[in-house]
Order: structure tokens, then C-alpha cells, then sequence
């Protein structure tokens, strides 16, 4: 009850800001995401598929392929701020632990399972999702699918898009990722080319620390910390198309490191009510770990000095924020706003972008002292790990933002 009632006066005076608990993540496992050397799955208690060209047979003879199921197991409300990638098996097992960690519900969408938007009779139909993330797509998309995709970003959805280099057709059907993608963006019948974005036809390896120099930046210099560098290993580019969204925007690039539009390894934008975002290669969401038939290196946490983990969690965070205002604040742009506290979770030392932090308060709402505080940042090594809440002035108004110590 005491909670209760602190919250309620926070949210007179405060913008709040942890719609986390709300905000589902759906990883999809459609399009053949563990053919091959892939394992692009959260989690998968069975290894028992066999992919054969346009369609997926369960159980063949020698399959090996990782079949993920819908909730990952362990169940996540056993994930705490110390849990290991390894409580869940797939190579992409710590990205998902790390979604939970922030308050997400992740949740993958098994291969026998129809990609949807608005069909109330499918209980994963992508509008009960806010964030759906394709990593290495190795089927196209039917007519059906790339709408539902489509609509769905439209209406308020938000969606990540991973490719792999051309000629990575892992399950030899005719069509690899960066074809199935530019097939979806150019074919639908929603709005043709709504993203701006298209992926080059190319195969390259290369570290690059050509980032834009953009403080403010939410994917950069987001909530996770700043990004300084990517590893792509055999991985491709992409080409924006600003008179198609004017919003598209590139933040790294393959040359130089100025906002072009060609050359762009990562990339981020808004359509209608949605947003999107888009990186040229796999690898950097391979944690190392998952099918034991597979050949896996761990690029989510080794490869460019941990800055992967950075990207990846930045632009899942940026794709799951959703704007909260409240009655007699000023309306401002996420963009202008960009209040976050880094690094979350944390050790030492809790900065704020934007803001200053006022106060610190435990899971029961009780006002917690931390010394040395300067700057509005706050030492708070000697917190005992858990969950806290910060309240963060941004001088008009303040925030309300949880904070996980280790």
C-alpha cells in the first residue's frame, strides 16, 4: 500500500517511464532461423528439425536442428540481475536474457505457427506484441505474411530486421536474407518501400568505428551505453532512400562516418505509427552457445569489445519504448526527451543522460541514501543487488526509471 501511494504522487508530478512490464518481444523461428550453422532461437528443448527446401519437416532422419518452442524454459520469472545466457539453450539465449532481465516478455513464435496481424483466433497474432524481431530470414515471406508485417508496423508495431551477406541460402530453397528482406519492403501491397531502406547485395568482413557523432543519439548512446565500434563477419550493407522516409537514418557505416546513405551497417526509423530498425549481418547476435550440432562463436558479448550487447539492447529498448505524458506536462519528442539512466544494469557508478537524479528508492518505495553523488550522477556501489527506481529531474518535469544493481 505504501508503494501504491508513492507511486500515485510520482505520477502527479512525473512522467513515467516503465512501460517495460507491459512490453512483449516476439522472436520469430518461421523462416528456417536454424538451417545450417544457424541457431537464431531464444531457446529450443528439442534439436529434432530437418529443414528441407520451402518446407520444414519435424523429426526427419539425422535432423539436428534446433525446433524452438513458444515460451522459453526455464520460465523468466526465474531471471534475475546475476542470471547466466546459459539458463536458456540457443544462440540467441543471452539476448533474451537480457530482455527479460529489463521487464520484457520475450516469447518465440515456433515454426508452425502463422505470421498474423489483427486474427483474433491466433493467440501470436503480432498485435499482442510490441517488438518483433527476424534474425536471418531463409524463407520469403508469402503475400499474407509481408501485409500482416507491414500493418503491423503501421498500426504502432515496432520491427527489428537482421540480415546475413548475399549467398547465404542456408536451407537451399533459392532465396536468402537479404533477398527475402528486400522482397518483403518492395512487394508488399500495403506501401511499397514505406521503409526507405534496402540491403546491398554484398559479402564482407570488417570492424568499423565510423558511428555518427549524434549525443543525443537513442541507438549510439543509449540506455545500454555507447556504441563505438561493430564486427561484421561476412555480413552486408544497406542503401537508404530518404525520399521514401524521410525518418530513415543511418548511425554506422561501412566508410566514413557521416549521416549518408549509402554504406550503412545500421539503420533505424519510424513508419505511420511504428518503428523499425535494421543491422546487415547475423553475427552479432550469436552468443556462441545453442545447438551442439552446430558451429557457433560467440559475437554478441566477444566480438567488438562487448559494443554488440550495447547495439542490440539499444535498439531493442528504442523499439519497445512507448511515450507516456501525463495531464499538464509539455508534449516532447522521444528524440528531444531521451532521459535514460546508463549503465542498467549497473556496478558502480548510475549516470543520467538528460536529467539528474533526485532520488533513489528500493522495490518497496523506501527512500534510499547514496553519497557521492555529483553531477547527477550517484555512486551506488554499496546497494545490495536488485531492482531500485530513480526519479530523474529533467527541470520541468522528471521521470520515473527503474534500475537493475548487480
Amino acid at each position: 500500500m505504501k508503494l501504491k501511494l508513492l507511486l500515485s504522487a510520482l505520477i502527479i508530478v512525473c512522467q513515467f517511464n516503465n512501460n517495460s512490464a507491459q512490453v512483449k518481444i516476439l522472436f520469430d523461428a518461421t523462416k528456417a532461423q536454424t538451417a545450417g550453422n544457424a541457431d537464431w532461437v531464444m531457446d529450443a528443448d528439442l534439436h529434432n528439425m530437418n529443414w528441407n527446401p520451402n518446407a520444414c519437416v519435424n523429426c526427419g532422419a539425422g535432423a539436428t536442428n534446433s525446433n524452438a518452442q513458444r515460451f522459453p524454459t526455464p520460465s523468466q520469472s526465474g531471471i534475475t540481475a546475476s542470471t547466466p545466457e546459459s539458463f536458456w539453450t540457443g544462440a540467441l539465449s543471452n539476448w533474451g536474457v537480457d530482455c527479460a532481465k529489463k521487464g520484457y516478455i520475450v516469447e518465440t513464435l515456433p515454426y508452425n505457427v502463422a505470421i498474423t496481424y489483427d486474427v483474433t483466433s491466433n493467440p501470436q497474432d503480432l498485435s499482442n506484441y510490441k517488438v518483433y524481431i527476424v534474425d536471418e530470414p531463409n524463407i520469403l515471406f508469402t503475400a499474407s505474411e509481408k501485409n500482416a508485417i507491414i500493418n503491423f508496423v503501421k498500426n504502432g508495431g515496432s520491427l527489428f530486421m537482421i540480415s546475413d551477406h548475399d549467398i547465404s541460402d542456408r536451407n537451399n530453397d533459392g532465396s536468402d536474407s537479404p533477398t527475402i528482406w528486400n522482397n518483403l519492403m518492395t512487394t508488399n501491397t500495403v506501401q511499397p518501400n514505406c521503409f526507405g531502406l534496402s540491403f546491398d547485395l554484398l559479402n564482407f568482413s570488417q570492424t568499423s568505428s565510423n558511428v555518427v557523432a549524434a549525443a543525443n543519439d537513442s541507438i549510439i548512446h543509449g540506455p545500454m551505453g555507447n556504441v563505438t565500434q561493430v564486427m561484421w563477419s561476412s555480413g552486408t550493407s544497406m542503401s537508404l532512400n530518404t525520399a521514401q522516409n524521410p525518418s530513415v537514418k543511418g548511425v554506422i557505416f561501412k566508410t566514413g562516418a557521416s549521416a549518408g546513405t549509402s554504406s550503412v551497417l545500421c539503420a533505424y526509423g519510424r513508419y505511420m505509427n511504428g518503428k523499425f530498425a535494421a543491422i546487415g549481418d547475423s553475427s552479432p547476435t550469436d552468443d556462441g552457445s545453442g545447438d551442439p550440432g552446430d558451429v557457433l562463436y560467440n559475437g554478441y558479448i566477444t566480438d567488438a569489445a562487448g559494443n554488440h550487447q550495447r547495439l542490440l539492447m539499444n535498439i531493442t529498448i528504442w523499439l519497445a519504448r512507448t511515450g507516456s505524458t501525463v495531464t499538464g506536462i509539455p508534449a516532447i519528442t522521444e528524440e528531444e526527451s531521451e532521459v535514460f539512466l546508463y549503465p542498467n544494469p549497473v556496478s558502480g557508478r548510475l549516470n543520467v543522460s538528460n536529467g539528474k537524479i533526485i532520488n533513489i528508492l528500493n522495490a518497496l518505495g523506501m527512500k534510499i541514501f547514496v553519497d557521492d553523488q555529483a553531477n547527477g550522477s550517484l555512486n551506488v556501489s554499496t546497494l545490495s543487488p536488485g531492482i531500485y527506481f530513480a526519479i530523474v529531474s529533467t527541470g520541468n518535469s522528471c521521470r520515473y526509471i527503474k534500475f537493475i544493481k548487480e
